[in-house]
């Protein structure tokens, strides 16, 4: 049946007649989407750092705005893996009721993979890419002032070092304030919570997974 909304706009009920068609839907939907966002991010051009302490790879993190939060249109950066995971961090630390998409795995083992390889750097850039672009398109995460950032600031130590600092200070306080009260453990609904919390994680990763397989499959 023909359905309409309140205002008299008429809604079309039908479904797709192939898969292309549906592709064609959703490509459509990505270029309106385009055009209505404000903030890009990319990272790319990897970049390997010898030092005398250390080996490490950097990956420019390049972001375009027109958010007024931000002081210019357009920002270059640098960044390493231990920066990623530190964004990682505060976003979990600051937006405790949101989930924060994954970070390729840090670790790899000596002789078996190379961290160094051209296959090894460019898999894991696509991951890290991957891994802003959904921060970026989070309505809640893109705005974390953590976020920001890690996106504008030329020396993120400096941030860190400064945040380390004043997490000290805060401690110190809390310890005296808190020094003749006696801590309550938390209910055991609160367990229950996170470990639901958890396992629907996993499952929406799940999920994600078959999707692009099944979008791999249709192409």
């Amino acid at each position: 049946q023909d359905l309409s909304l309140p205002n008299g706009t008429p809604v079309d009920t039908s479904s797709p007649a192939s898969s292309s068609s549906l592709l064609n839907r959703l490509q459509l939907d990505d270029d309106f989407d385009g055009e209505t966002r404000d903030l890009f991010v990319t990272v790319d051009e990897p970049k390997k750092h010898v030092c005398t302490m250390e080996t490490y790879i950097t990956y420019r993190v390049t972001t375009k705005t027109t958010r007024a939060e931000f002081d210019l249109p357009e920002y270059s950066v640098r960044r390493r893996y231990q920066d990623f995971d530190w964004l990682r961090n505060k976003l979990e630390e600051s937006q405790p009721t949101h989930l924060i998409p994954p970070l390729p795995e840090k670790f790899v083992v000596k002789g078996v993979v190379d961290r160094f390889s051209e296959e090894f750097v460019e898999t894991r850039r696509k991951a890290l890419d991957k891994f802003l672009k959904r921060i970026t398109d989070h309505p809640v995460l893109s705005f974390n002032e953590h976020f920001n950032v890690f996106l504008t600031a030329k020396d993120l130590n400096a941030y860190k070092k400064q945040g380390m600092a004043l997490l000290s200070k805060m401690g110190e306080s809390v310890k005296y304030v808190t020094g003749g009260y006696k801590l309550r453990s938390r209910p055991l609904e609160f367990a229950a919570i996170g470990e639901y919390l958890d396992t629907f994680s996993l499952k929406l990763g799940t999920i994600d997974r078959i999707a692009q397989r099944i979008i791999k499959e249709q192409l």
